[in-house]
């Protein structure tokens, strides 16, 4: 493919082809050479229920799958921010959260916050801070919120095996007032000794019931103005 490419490049410049269209031609040779590759990201399709869809595809380097989540909620993207942003209500609507808890509040865009999961014996539970950063798209209005756990932070706990590794985004994307398209992608280590196709099978299940329960809890936060960050309604 390189040494066509390059005996086309070597017959044009002799020919007196114009800068402009040997550019075009180099992106082109990339586009279809890289961007073509890397824009096939081969998820797979592992769960379909109640209109949550769930993806994992396999990860370099790595035993554990990344997931990907899509779903549509009734509900504004306040609503969404505001139960987000809740933290310590995580335990009632996120998978197996044992508890949940801000560490620093640095802006109305930004915090740390520190959970801890519950496992079942006779597996350790784990647990991890995670830095939450909030954007807003000025036009097309959708939120993209960037969850990494970062270490460092907290100081280790006896009996609880810390997560080093775990990078979450989450996508909110309006589809009028009252409807919200959620994309969510989590790629972790969950550290220490674990099967996993345990950890596969749990990504798997956790992603439909935590749905769900959103579903249920986030009507508590209509108009409720609990979030401090200015949200552009579409």
């Amino acid at each position: 493919m390189f040494l066509w490419f390059a005996a086309r490049m070597e017959k044009w410049l002799f020919q007196g082809i114009s800068v402009l269209k040997f550019k075009a031609s180099l992106f082109l040779l990339f586009f279809f050479q890289f961007g073509f590759v890397s824009g096939q990201p081969n998820w797979k399709l592992v769960a379909d229920e109640d209109g949550v869809r769930v993806f994992s595809k396999s990860v370099m380097d790595s035993r554990i799958k990344a997931v990907h989540v899509t779903c549509e909620i009734k509900a504004n993207l306040a609503q969404i921010l505001a139960l987000l942003l809740d933290v310590e209500t995580a335990e009632q609507w996120i998978c197996h959260t044992k508890s949940c808890s801000v560490l620093k509040r640095v802006s109305a865009s930004e915090l740390y916050y520190y959970t801890e999961v519950d496992l079942p014996w006779p597996l350790n539970n784990r647990d991890f801070v995670t830095h939450m950063k909030i954007f807003q798209h000025p036009v097309t209005k959708i939120i993209t919120i960037t969850a990494p756990a970062v270490p460092g932070i907290l100081a280790a706990k006896e009996g609880i095996v810390r997560i080093d590794h775990s990078v979450g985004t989450w996508i909110l994307t309006p589809l009028g007032k009252e409807r919200v398209n959620i994309d969510y992608t989590l790629q972790v280590d969950p550290g220490g000794i674990i099967p996993a196709y345990i950890v596969n099978a749990f990504a798997v299940k956790a992603p439909v019931l935590s749905i769900k329960k959103m579903r249920e809890i986030l009507p508590k936060y209509k108009n409720s103005g609990h979030t401090l960050f200015s949200i552009s309604e579409p």
